[in-house]
């Protein structure tokens, strides 16, 4: 494992990012033609998904588009704009795992350091033999995908951990998981030494320029957050729970998501260690299925058919363990890549994908939680038609 360390650190610190004059530039589209698409495909998907608003957001070799659809509130007929705040769900885990690539860039710990050295109450523990690296790409073990009921807070959480047992050796399998990503960015702060939320809100946001994304809506804002709508169709938002800002937390803007994934096509205008930050999620560190597992981000070889990404965004990718391919060395990020994520609360349903290579990307912001096979069908076919018509 020292080794594998040795290699992922070297090429964090020597080829961090890919350069943007080796990407295959998009061609042009016209704003008519590019709406027309994004139309045709928004339109019918919110009628037949009963979603009262939506936010769409799409780059074209850096030129960033906004289509807004619906409404925030059906109480209040509020129009969704640029300014529309949604719940973006697991899409949060990108976030996360950027704070921990800066984390990794900076020294503040090694991916290879056990999950006691950061949490030493957990000492004697099936986590002094699950390292950060598994914490951060789901392969401790087998922790479940949400934390039990009776986690409520830190003191319960840490007592959780000290009792849970693997199903199966730490970096062996995947299974999605809220509280091992969660105990990922929650170590990765305490490396820093600051709180995961201060963190995220006064570096990490700042940093990438978004103005309009948040951990906690400051009360200024609240005029803009979305209400989410579930089965009752009643108003609802995100409830705080244990590690909630680590997995599910963000709230944003479909221009901000957008412009988080245009300084993940291009981060050349970053800083050195962000630059490096956004790299480590884009490193693939083991295969399941089609998908290599980065930090945050799940990631396909470019061009990928609609039916693997199906595959990788499915029930069963969520919900079950899968047998993991180990890269030792890591793979390192490259242009023709599509890279993707998707994310839920009770009332929200989000998607992101981007492919460097073209230098194009899509965010599709929603406040009803639809399921993820109809977002990522929605998204392709936009990206399809844009490559088409170009």
């Amino acid at each position: 494992m020292r080794k594998y360390t040795t290699l992922l650190i070297g090429f964090l610190a020597g080829s961090a990012i890919i350069p943007a004059g080796g990407a295959l530039a998009a061609g042009t589209i016209n704003d008519e033609e590019l709406r027309r698409i994004v139309d045709e495909t928004v339109r019918p998907l919110m009628a037949g998904q009963k979603i009262p608003g939506m936010g769409v957001a799409i780059s074209i070799d850096g030129k960033s588009h906004f289509f807004g659809y619906g409404v925030a509130s059906k109480e209040s007929g509020q129009k969704v704009d640029e300014d529309t705040i949604f719940e973006i769900g697991s899409i949060s885990k990108t976030f996360t795992a950027t704070l921990g690539g800066y984390g990794l860039a900076t020294g503040a710990f090694s991916p290879s350091d056990p999950a006691t050295r950061w949490a030493p109450e957990l000492a004697s523990s099936s986590f002094d033999k699950i390292t950060m690296l598994d914490l951060g790409t789901y392969t401790p073990g087998g922790l479940p995908l949400q934390f039990p009921d009776a986690v409520t807070d830190d003191s319960s959480m840490l007592a959780y951990f000290r009792k849970w047992k693997p199903d199966y050796r730490a970096g062996t399998q995947r299974r999605y998981s809220n509280p091992s990503i969660g105990l990922f960015g929650y170590l990765a702060a305490r490396s820093m030494g600051q709180p995961f939320d201060v963190l995220m809100e006064q570096k990490l946001l700042p940093a990438f320029g978004l103005k309009n994304t948040f951990v906690h809506v400051p009360e200024s804002r609240m005029k803009d957050y979305a209400y989410g709508y579930a089965k009752a169709d009643k108003p609802t938002r995100v409830a705080s729970g244990t590690r909630d800002a680590e997995a599910y937390g963000i709230k944003t803007t479909a221009p901000d998501l957008l412009r988080f994934v245009e300084l993940n096509i291009d981060s050349a205008s970053l800083a050195t260690d962000f630059q490096k930050a956004v790299a480590a999620t884009h490193t693939g560190y083991y295969r399941v299925g089609a998908n290599n597992q980065g930090l945050g981000w799940e990631i396909y070889t470019y061009p990928v058919t609609l039916k693997t990404l199906l595959a990788g965004n499915s029930s069963d990718m969520a919900l079950k363990s899968h047998k993991i391919e180990k890269f030792d060395p890591p793979h390192a990020p490259s242009a023709d890549m599509f890279i993707n994520k998707t994310g839920s609360t009770k009332g929200f349903g989000a998607y992101a994908g981007f492919v460097p290579a073209k230098k194009t990307g899509i965010v599709l912001l929603a406040n009803r939680n639809y399921p993820n096979d109809e977002r990522i069908k929605a998204a392709y076919r936009i990206l399809q038609a844009i490559d088409k018509s170009e």
